[in-house]
């Protein structure tokens, strides 16, 4: 287990920008707080540091919370790199899937996903999907998603959305929890800057998204 933050950086830590988890603090509190894991520095100007999802447990004391030490330096990821969406009917799903903090770090991502919109677009809009997202496409579709209150499916799969890969370029299927519409999630995406249409498997003859990020 790292070390736990200072009284310094835990006051740092505690004055973090509540929805996106934006640190205000002096060049060595920051530092530290990405040693411990707790912090990461924004890879494009103005550079600034959020806190991860382990920052944000520190932040609201979960009990028997472990920051794990770093197992060698790297390069700081932008926030949708500190975080995993549910994609859902995963076997395995996270521990701590549901609940406030979960709600935070999913609220953290998405925030994250905005600022890297605004800065990689020369007119600095967050309408539409950056490259990123183009290159994680299941991930960032799920973001998307789960961001926006809907419930992923569990293990069984048939009690929330799914996102899948597809042979197609720039393309996922997104399936809906069993019977239920799929306006609310096409809805969704085509907010976020995505364009749906709605398909049906040929063999199953279930309904189900396709989903691209628009490009304009």
């Amino acid at each position: 287990m790292a070390p736990q933050p200072t009284a310094a950086q835990r006051r740092v830590i505690d004055a973090a920008d509540p929805d996106t988890g934006r640190l205000r603090g002096t060049a060595t509190q920051l530092e530290g707080l990405v040693r411990r894991g707790l912090a990461f520095r924004h890879p494009r100007p103005p550079h600034d540091h959020f806190l991860t999802p382990a920052g944000h447990r520190i932040r609201e004391d979960v009990p028997g919370t472990a920051v794990p030490a770093p197992a060698r330096p790297a390069d700081p990821a932008p926030a949708t790199d500190v975080f995993a969406a549910r994609v859902g009917g995963e076997a395995h799903p996270p521990a701590a899937a549901t609940g406030p903090a979960r709600a935070r770090e999913v609220r953290s991502a998405w925030q994250g996903l905005l600022e890297l919109r605004r800065m990689t677009r020369p007119d600095a809009s967050t309408d539409l999907p950056c490259a990123w997202e183009r290159g994680h496409l299941v991930r960032a579709a799920a973001l998307a998603l789960e961001a926006a209150d809907h419930r992923p499916a569990g293990p069984h799969g048939d009690d929330g959305y799914r996102v899948r890969d597809t042979p197609q370029p720039e393309a996922v299927a997104v399936h809906g929890a069993a019977g239920a519409s799929l306006s609310p999630l096409a809805d969704t995406l085509e907010a976020a800057g995505w364009q749906t249409g709605e398909h049906t498997e040929p063999r199953t003859r279930t309904r189900y998204l396709l989903a691209s990020p628009r490009r304009v």
